[in-house]
């Protein structure tokens, strides 16, 4: 797989000498088990996949480079370029300027943008609407783009089903850029619907099936369905893409429960599914997958709590966090600045959207030595990971130590 040229403040030499002996012991990622790193008497349990992904270190790069190449011009981005603080604060101290926040609220007047401007896509990528904004204001949206690859398979696996007759349904969050986006090209070649969760899915079934009166469908999912939208014909053939950054499993889940609707709406065979429903498990993203696969190995090992570390709009870190909390005390944070003693740590609810600080989450049951689970986003620099672990390793009385790499 190509490698990028990543600025050195993101690196970090002990997450790269894990990766580098993980990989020399596991060329074909097949195991997901964890790596131990001992630090005096704590014990840090280590995700075997976490932190930077294709995509971000392929962004991150071409952003660096369209700064470096054109010192005289004006460089905005459309949004956050990838759903990390620190990353984006790098880039506006560097005197890049964002359009618009994550959700599509303008920051500047578009009329503000010139053609003599540079302009950097986000890895999200963004809607044909806004490729065409620019375009008509002379500014080529392929020069700084910096869609992550498999954005773009997904885009391009609706358009093919789309061609063939399917209507797409998007699994993601419907203000999501990376939905918007996906949406907005799927709706380019074919009727499409934005769903958010099973529950959704769930309801977007009684329509499938008639057990609802189709009209409400309007109603019930106003603003995420294309214009010209016809439930009574548009539902019969369909196909499930993703958000790449939710949670695989759910998104399989949906896909089967949906093409189970099909099956049984339709009375159909094994033999002759795709008239209905059109299979599309390649769209999850590989990075996804790896770090969920990669939690759930962490997960097998008993701990006294998770951390997980990534931007609070992270969707995919979000993620994350929700496998980790179903077995154990897990706290969201975003630096290691969130560590504020040995007693308190100020972490973020994604659930009520609500950043807390928590007394007493290191001394809960006193035990020796403290085992700490720790992850972090696909948007999240290894040279964090690194400051999150000496920080825990101070705070548990362990500065001095010298890490123990067990792979």
């Amino acid at each position: 797989m190509k490698t990028f040229e990543v600025p050195s403040q993101y690196r970090s030499s002990l997450i790269s000498d894990i990766k580098a002996q993980r990989k020399l012991k596991d060329r074909l990622k097949k195991d997901f088990s964890p790596t131990l790193v001992q630090i005096g008497t704590l014990q840090v349990i280590l995700a075997r996949h976490f932190g930077f992904c294709y995509g971000v270190e392929n962004a991150i790069e071409i952003a660096f480079r369209a700064i470096e190449e054109n010192p005289d011009k004006r460089i905005f981005l459309l949004s956050e370029m990838i759903h990390n603080p620190g990353v984006n604060a790098d880039l506006k101290a560097m005197g890049v300027r964002f359009i618009m926040e994550t959700n599509g609220k303008m920051l500047l007047d578009w009329d503000e943008i010139t053609q003599d401007d540079i302009v950097i896509i986000p890895a999200f990528g963004t809607t044909l609407q806004l490729e065409k904004s620019m375009r008509e204001k002379g500014i080529e949206p392929t020069r700084y783009e910096t869609t992550c690859p498999f954005v773009e398979k997904v885009w391009n696996r609706a358009e093919k089903i789309g061609k063939e007759g399917y209507t797409i349904v998007v699994h993601g969050k419907p203000k999501h850029e990376e939905t918007r986006a996906t949406f907005s090209h799927s709706e380019a070649h074919t009727p499409t619907v934005v769903i958010k969760d099973m529950a959704q899915a769930q309801r977007l079934a009684k329509y499938i099936s008639r057990e609802e009166e189709l009209d409400k469908f309007y109603t019930e999912f106003e603003g995420q369905y294309s214009k010209g939208f016809r439930v009574e014909k548009d539902l019969e053939k369909i196909g499930v893409v993703n958000q790449t950054t939710m949670l695989a499993t759910e998104t399989q889940s949906i896909a089967d429960y949906l093409k189970n609707v099909m099956v049984a709406h339709y009375q159909l065979g094994t033999d002759n599914i795709s008239l209905h429903f059109a299979e599309t498990r390649d769209t999850l993203c590989y990075a996804t997958n790896d770090n969920q696969s990669a939690v759930l190995g962490m997960l097998a090992t008993e701990a006294d709590l998770a951390l997980v570390i990534g931007g609070y709009n992270s969707s995919n870190t979000s993620h994350l966090v929700e496998l980790c909390e179903e077995k154990l005390p897990t706290y969201f944070i975003n630096h290691e600045d969130c560590l504020l003693s040995s007693q308190k740590i100020r972490h973020f609810n994604f659930h009520t959207h609500q950043e807390l600080e928590t007394d007493d989450f290191l001394n809960k049951n006193n035990n020796e030595p403290l085992r700490v689970l720790i992850t972090s986003g696909a948007s999240c620099p290894d040279a964090l990971v690194e400051r999150v672990i000496a920080r825990l390793a101070a705070l548990s009385g362990n500065a001095n130590a010298q890490p123990i790499i067990s792979v």
